[in-house]
């Protein structure tokens, strides 16, 4: 697959709560640093983690704005607006800046970055 076809999919499974075909977009290997989760390696503990997803959200969209691919198409990066509702109801509103590195296909690290302050409804679930 390529970069940016990739990067579509990786919207398109998340808004439909796709996670496990999320997932496949995936190495085996992958690290991601997620500003909520933390610092998380290996595809399992990412399959593991999504899991939850359900059920921490009522609502979830990550809708893509921008997306940039390197000349080389392994580094990418997208922006995109997330609306979402915890399980109790809250809203949250934030701008996202998720950054890629793509390697065999397959999403190898990516790291994201938005305002932590609209997430701090989800402790109080």
């Amino acid at each position: 697959m390529e970069p940016r076809e990739i990067l579509t999919k990786y919207y398109q499974y998340a808004n439909a709560g796709d996670w496990d075909r999320w997932c496949d977009l995936f190495a085996d290997d992958q690290v991601m640093d997620e500003q909520l989760a933390g610092h998380i390696e290996g595809l399992e503990v990412l399959r593991s983690m999504m899991k939850g997803m359900g059920t921490m959200y009522r609502v979830f969209r990550n809708e893509p704005v921008h997306f940039i691919v390197d000349g080389g198409g392994e580094k990418a990066a997208a922006v995109s607006h997330l609306t979402a509702v915890s399980a109790s109801g809250e809203a949250i509103e934030a701008e996202v800046m998720n950054f890629f590195r793509i390697v065999d296909g397959k999403i190898a690290y990516m790291a994201n970055f938005h305002d932590t302050a609209p997430f701090q409804v989800l402790s109080q679930d």
